[in-house]
């Protein structure tokens, strides 16, 4: 078999698989969607290959909608051969596909959205993808807003479904994919400015009580209150905006630990007031030294606490 260049085409070995080149090159990212685990992406797919086997004809794995694909004809309108005979197609690609986005590390949570390719009709034994030669890429200004944007990544595997289908005289158990990943982490400015600050807010607030006179019950109790009902309804701002989900959050163990030691803020006020009652001669200055000396370990165990929830 020859081509229109009088090159030879390969033959290849028995039993060796053809090899494909593949590329993807985003365009576009957009639409993510937590609550329906999908996102919209629009790409470029570009496949080489030397062989008689035609691995154009793919399926979008996690797809979820009808997607569109269209192909890219080049300048002289041949988009099937390169100059050293290598088959050549590219293609403009734009659909919406699945993805579970896990946020148990939610405000700190990272994704990989992936897009996996397969090609039904060869199995892994005839046709095999490989990546192309820095074939991961994105467009160069592509923002979304929300996210950071830390490249991309494209591997292959061989994807064993571990069933026939039902027809063990045609379909194969197992076909190459290829998956194409772009990695998304939240900015941290998000987690520093948008979600701890307020709630470091009130925890200075609810803790600072302790260092006001002990005999100021009234206004020592009313700031620990008036924290603990704040930090219900900061939680319920963000929990509002996520997706039911069967565990704790990060940022749910953190509002766990605020509730918790400003309960025991509220507990040492009351504590106080009543020591205060019951014994007339007690020494005003050791109850002040204990409670500041508290104050300063209940804030030293949230600032701790919070660094090593968020490390681990």
């Amino acid at each position: 078999m020859t081509n229109s260049s009088n090159q030879p085409t390969p033959l290849l070995p028995a039993n060796t698989p053809q090899e494909v080149k593949v590329g993807i090159h985003l365009m576009n990212l957009y639409d993510l969607n937590m609550d329906e685990h999908s996102f919209y992406a629009d790409f470029y797919l570009w496949f080489k290959w030397t062989g008689d086997l035609d691995p154009t004809e793919i399926e979008f794995v996690n797809a979820i909608e009808k997607w569109s694909i269209t192909s890219v004809i080049s300048g002289d309108g041949s988009d099937s051969l390169m100059r050293d005979g290598t088959n050549y197609r590219v293609f403009r690609v734009e659909g919406r596909f699945f993805h579970s986005f896990p946020l148990s590390r939610f405000p700190l949570d990272r994704h990989a959205l992936d897009i996996q390719i397969e090609n039904p009709e060869h199995d892994s034994e005839m046709l095999v993808y490989v990546a192309d030669t820095a074939g991961a890429s994105i467009r160069k200004t592509l923002q979304l807003v929300g996210w950071d944007i830390n490249g991309s990544t494209l591997e292959t595997s061989v994807h064993d479904y571990g069933t026939n289908f039902g027809n063990p005289d045609e379909n194969a158990r197992a076909y190459s994919n290829l998956t194409y990943c772009v990695l998304l982490a939240r900015p941290i400015n998000y987690f520093l400015l948008k979600m701890m600050l307020p709630i470091l807010v009130v925890m200075l607030v609810s803790i600072g009580s302790l260092l006001l006179h002990p005999t100021h019950i009234d206004t020592r109790s009313s700031l620990p209150i008036g924290g603990l009902l704040t930090a219900v309804f900061l939680q319920q701002s963000y929990s509002n905006a996520l997706p039911d989900t069967g565990y704790m959050v990060l940022m749910d163990k953190i509002y766990l630990l605020a509730y918790l030691l400003i309960s025991l803020v509220l507990l040492q006020v009351i504590r106080a007031g009543n020591w205060l009652m019951r014994e007339s001669k007690l020494p005003e200055r050791f109850l002040i030294r204990k409670e500041r000396r508290l104050a300063g370990i209940y804030l030293g165990i949230f600032v701790l606490s919070v660094l090593l929830l968020s490390i681990w």
